[in-house]
């Protein structure tokens, strides 16, 4: 069914009976009342909840008169909030479901409502993002006019839902509900014009939302004439609120420049090229335009919920090498029609400016960004459509700033040329070729600013390691003679290759190699004076072995300017101005205090206009700057140190809010001024974590980061938290430190379940902070870990650098957190790359006593000869606690035994981790068995011919370890229960596997021979050499029944051995001769 625009009740009515007579009408073309399901769906949760409050309002008003009908309403919201809300939701539902009466339902909302409408505008959004795809056309149609009506009684937060209603109009589709959301929204902005023009970021939302979709509405008579409004809305807000649409950033050029042959944007171009000052006095020139970084909120509004989080399941989520299948289904999804190209362009900018992966998902196997570009550009089908997007890629390199531009925003190009190289050349080709060709064609007069733009882009790749060097790439066989000759041309200072980067495996000296690549890349990406590696590590190793160089961030200089808040104070009130200048003047702290006092309070005040909050927080953010330079945190920390820290002007905000109630109208105001402050200077995050560490007036207030990360843009602690202690992590690592007890004991959800933050905090600090940290650990200050996730975040740590490893298992230990609890992690360890957390698992178990599970992970380790782990902890516990042990591994031999005979492999796979099974087990004991040998036959003392006789007083000694080690082989080998396991393995095995471990087996046969012998004679033939036994004396064959018979004077006599460790070492001597 087409859509109809319905507008006021008739208009819905007529459209409700379009589609079936209304509510119900909907309902039975396909699910319930309000959303479309098929037989085999679940009843919807949310739909079900609202069909109740409707039940609950129809009771009351059905069958009364309209008075009755509002006394009873009114009656049951005021016995309570639940019974506010589902009245309110339930006239809602009646407003979308019930067309004929959705003037009587909204008026009756109007005047039940106690919260201005609040519970509304929160389900709106909701349906918008979780519900639109699902909703009936009959409830779509209403939900608009249900807007419209909101919009024209000003309700306040209608223009959020607004800008939800645009992130629901799909670029690059021009079907006929696509079509009909995008006008019908755009009626309501041209109708309410007035009110549009209240808010700034409305106005920038929907000037970036429909300068976009104009370039989609061609050809047909209807779209044409949409698009004639589109373009006629665009201009006129352009051309009268152009400061506003300033905030947009660089992307309002990109758009611009996709529709300038339009006259009415031709036009426009003329005056921001020659004549600038018409547009608004403040503006300098489309050059203030591409210096500013377009945030993140307008990117993200021109991909629809369900693209968004489609996107971010793909970055993840999806493993790398399996997203085909969710490539393919995007495609047909989105990007399957010629109109649909154009959406590429959104995509890529949503990619590299929204989508910016913590490092260990970077570090991780997850599908990368650069993999998604690249699919996005190889199955583009139009020229065009390719050049935009290619555009698109590299439009945050024309105008690279460090100090204001991300790396994340240019990191996928450079990634995709990259990688692309080997498997698909010509993509590398095209994309070098375009990068060389935009710094002269994008905008000749710029040409130097665009070249300046690309290079800082480059230096920033090489300084922060992205890749190490640019040569390969940009002087690689596989392009063509004329592109290398190009870029040589073009970037000469990248195309000679450097010296071999200082990372591992260095057996040079450390200053030539730091000389030599210094002197190659001086006067480009790398900075002698500044650059340096940490004095823990300049002790060259000259044995060869792995190195790992930590390098310190370089600080870059900062050059003071001039404060210039002349472009804000024009938008502010008299008195209001006048402070700010006040501020400005004021040299003296306590002055300035004094004065954002008064600012603060006149914010508080009743008849303060909340449009301000903006321009007063870019006032704020510029005049101090300074506050966000340097350590936060005192050189000496004392209380009078913090109480005095925390004396700065801008942390008055955060003292008046500590001071009131939540449900305060005025903790909201400041609230939303510090969101305004926090999308223009991120750093007020962790300094207003700091405060509350800090201050004795904050007391117990740490809760109100909660608040504040729900009223900024993320709207969530978790991302919030995260942000800001990566801020912090790149600022201050002292402070970083000092913040961290709290956070981890404030917000112990968002901490301890994953390893972001330990990964931030273990990849800056040195020895003397993680000491520091242990400290706190043990004092019982700090919880970094427990036991329900501790294992997950130790499997993480497993692809970290060499220190941040073992700072975290360091952590790890002063945490009393039994073994047990982690010790799943073995079948994730192998010995070639996870030596880290190897040793420092073997050096915790041999603490340990083993129980049946800690051995039968030990056993499940693969066998292979480089690998000493499970051998090394066998041996230990051999020598501490060897009946145990023998008790184990007699189960596990049991049980494996049992087990039916299949070959299986002994190495983890991607699906399936290691399983232990017999031949496992069986190996591990041979090498056991092996090496209590060899340390045996290494450690026998200095024998003559007639060897065996103890040492002579006075005469040649015996070398250290004969003295102080136990005969190790016969105290676990002459347990009896593995020689009772090994019996029973024995006899059930194939020949094959008694070929393979004969002499493991030699042992139960002695078992078996000397338990009809006197129990010294049985002690001595376990204490020989199994081979030379049993091929010298060739013992004749015990009958089965032996072992068993025998199992009781066996237990008698196995505390002998025990008793005669030193007559039983000079004994294997006699035996063997």
């Amino acid at each position: 069914m087409e859509l109809q625009k319905g507008k006021g009740a008739a208009a819905a009515a007529a459209s409700g009976a379009a589609g079936g007579g209304g509510g119900a009408g909907a309902g039975a073309s396909g699910g319930g009342r309000l959303l479309l399901s098929t037989s085999l769906d679940a009843k919807d949760e949310l739909e079900e909840r609202l069909e109740r409050c409707v039940s609950i309002v129809t009771s009351m008003t059905t069958g009364v008169s309209e008075r009755e009908a509002n006394d009873a309403l009114n009656a049951y919201v005021c016995k309570g909030p639940p019974q506010h809300e589902e009245v309110c939701l339930g006239l809602f539902t009646l407003v979308l479901t019930e067309p004929t009466q959705a003037q009587k339902c909204y008026r009756d909302l109007a005047l039940v409502s106690r919260d201005g409408m609040t519970i509304v505008l929160n389900k709106i959004n909701q349906i918008l993002m979780e519900k639109y795809l699902k909703l009936q056309d009959t409830c779509r149609t209403q939900l608009v006019w249900l807007v419209r009506e909101l919009v024209k009684s000003g309700v306040l937060g209608a223009d959020g839902v607004c800008m939800t209603f645009m992130k629901q109009i799909a670029g690059g589709d021009v079907t006929a509900k696509n079509i009909w959301l995008a006008e019908s929204v755009l009626d309501i902005l041209t109708e309410q014009r007035d009110w549009v023009l209240k808010s700034s970021i409305l106005i920038a939302m929907a000037v970036y939302t429909y300068l976009r979709l104009v370039v989609d509405h061609h050809g047909t008579a209807q779209l044409q004439a949409l698009r004639q409004k589109e373009v006629d809305f665009c201009i006129s807000l352009l051309r009268e609120r152009f400061m506003e649409c300033l905030m947009i950033g660089r992307d309002l050029v990109r758009l611009l420049q996709n529709v300038a042959r339009i006259p009415e944007f031709e036009l426009l171009w003329k005056d921001i090229i020659h004549n600038p000052q018409a547009l608004s006095p403040q503006f300098t020139g489309i050059l203030q335009l591409l210096q500013s970084r377009t945030s993140r909120k307008f990117l993200a509004c021109r991909l629809t919920p369900d693209m968004e989080t489609k996107l971010l399941f793909m970055t993840s989520r999806v493993r790398f090498g399996q997203q085909k299948r969710y490539q393919d289904w995007f495609q047909r999804q989105y990007l399957s029609t010629p109109d649909s190209q154009s959406l590429r362009c959104d995509l890529i900018r949503y990619i590299c400016g929204v989508v910016h992966p913590s490092n260990e998902v970077l570090s991780s196997d997850i599908l990368p960004r650069w993999a998604i570009i690249g699919w996005l550009l190889t199955t583009c089908t139009s020229n065009v459509a390719a050049s935009n997007a290619k555009l698109a890629l590299f439009y945050d390199w024309l105008f690279f700033s460090p100090e204001k531009d991300s790396i994340m925003n240019i990191e996928p190009a450079i990634l995709v040329m990259h990688h692309s190289m080997k498997p698909h050349p010509a993509i590398t080709a095209t994309l070098l070729d375009f990068m060389c060709r935009i710094i002269p064609n994008f905008s000749p007069p710029l040409e130097a600013h665009v070249r300046h733009g690309v290079f800082s882009s480059l230096n920033h790749i090489v300084e922060k390691r992205v890749l190490a060097h640019l040569a390969p790439l940009f002087d690689n066989p596989k392009l063509d003679k004329e592109l290398r000759a190009m870029l040589r041309e073009k970037f000469p200072e990248f195309c000679s290759s450097p010296s071999p980067p200082v990372e591992v495996k260095i057996e040079e000296p450390v200053s030539m190699e730091m000389d030599n690549h210094m002197s190659d890349k001086d006067e480009s990406c790398y900075d002698n004076a500044e650059a340096a590696f940490s004095d823990d590590e300049e002790d060259l190793n000259s044995k060869g072995k792995k190195r790992e160089f930590r390098f310190h961030p370089i600080k870059e200089t900062v050059v003071e300017e001039p404060v210039d808040i002349t472009p804000y104070l024009d938008q502010l009130d008299e008195s209001l101005r006048d402070k700010v200048l006040q501020l400005q003047k004021g040299s003296d702290t306590e002055v300035q205090c004094e004065v954002m006092q008064e600012i603060v309070d006149q914010v508080l005040e009743e008849d303060f206009d909340s449009e301000q909050l903006s321009v007063l927080a870019s006032c704020l953010q510029e005049l101090f700057k300074a506050h966000f330079r340097g350590e936060v945190l005192p050189e000496e920390v004392t209380e009078e140190s913090l109480e005095e820290s925390v004396g700065k002007p801008l942390y008055l905000i955060f003292r008046n809010l500590c001071q009131m109630q939540e449900d305060n109208s005025g903790f909201s105001l400041l609230l939303d001024l510090l969101s305004e402050l926090y999308q223009k200077q991120p750093k007020i995050g962790y300094h207003l974590l700091y405060y509350l560490r800090a201050s004795k007036a904050a007391a117990g207030k740490m809760n109100l980061y909660e608040s504040f990360a729900q009223a900024t843009q993320l709207g969530d602690l978790h991302t919030c938290l995260m942000m800001d202690m990566k801020a912090c992590q790149e600022d201050d690592v002292r402070l970083l430190c000092h913040l961290t007890p709290s956070i981890y004991t404030e917000f112990p959800d968002e901490t301890l379940r994953s390893g972001e933050l330990l990964n931030m905090i273990v990849a800056v600090i040195d020895s003397a902070q993680l000491q520091e940290l242990v400290c706190h650990v043990m004092m019982g200050n700090l919880v970094m870990f427990r036991k329900d996730s501790v294992l997950n975040i130790l499997i993480q740590s497993l692809d970290w650098e060499t220190f941040e490893q073992y700072c975290a298992w360091q952590l790890f230990l002063a945490h009393n957190i039994p073994l047990e609890t982690i010790i799943p992690i073995l079948q994730h360890l192998k010995y070639k790359e996870h030596p880290e957390a190897l040793s420092c698992l073997l050096l915790q178990l041999r603490r340990e006593k083993p129980s049946e599970e800690m051995v039968k992970m030990v056993l499940s380790r693969p066998c292979h000869p480089d690998d000493q782990f499970t051998t090394s902890i066998l041996r230990h516990w051999c020598m501490r606690h060897d009946e145990l042990l023998a008790e184990h591994i007699k189960s596990l031999l049991i049980k494996n035994n049992s087990l039916p005979r299949k070959r299986q492999s002994l190495r983890s796979s991607s699906s399936k981790l290691a399983q232990l099974t017999l031949e496992q087990i069986l190996e591990h004991l041979d090498n056991l068995r092996l090496n209590l040998t060899n340390t045996k036959q290494n450690c026998r003392p200095s024998q003559g011919v007639g060897g065996g006789a103890a040492p002579v007083p006075g005469g040649p000694q015996a070398p250290d370890c004969a003295l102080s080690a136990p005969p190790l082989l016969p105290l676990v080998f002459s347990q009896t229960p593995i020689l009772q396991a090994l019996q029973h393995v024995q006899a059930s095995c194939d020949e094959a596997h008694k070929m393979k471990f004969s002499d493991l087996f030699s042992l139960a046969e002695e078992y078996e021979d000397s338990s009809t012998k006197p129990p010294k004679s049985r002690r001595k033939a376990a204490l020989s050499s199994p081979r030379s036994r049993k091929n010298a004396t060739q013992p004749p064959n015990a009958e089965e029944e032996s072992g068993s018979s025998s199992a009781s004077e066996e237990e008698d006599t196995k505390p002998k051995p025990t008793k005669r460790k030193r007559k039983g070492s000079s004994a294997v001597g006699s035996d063997s001769d």
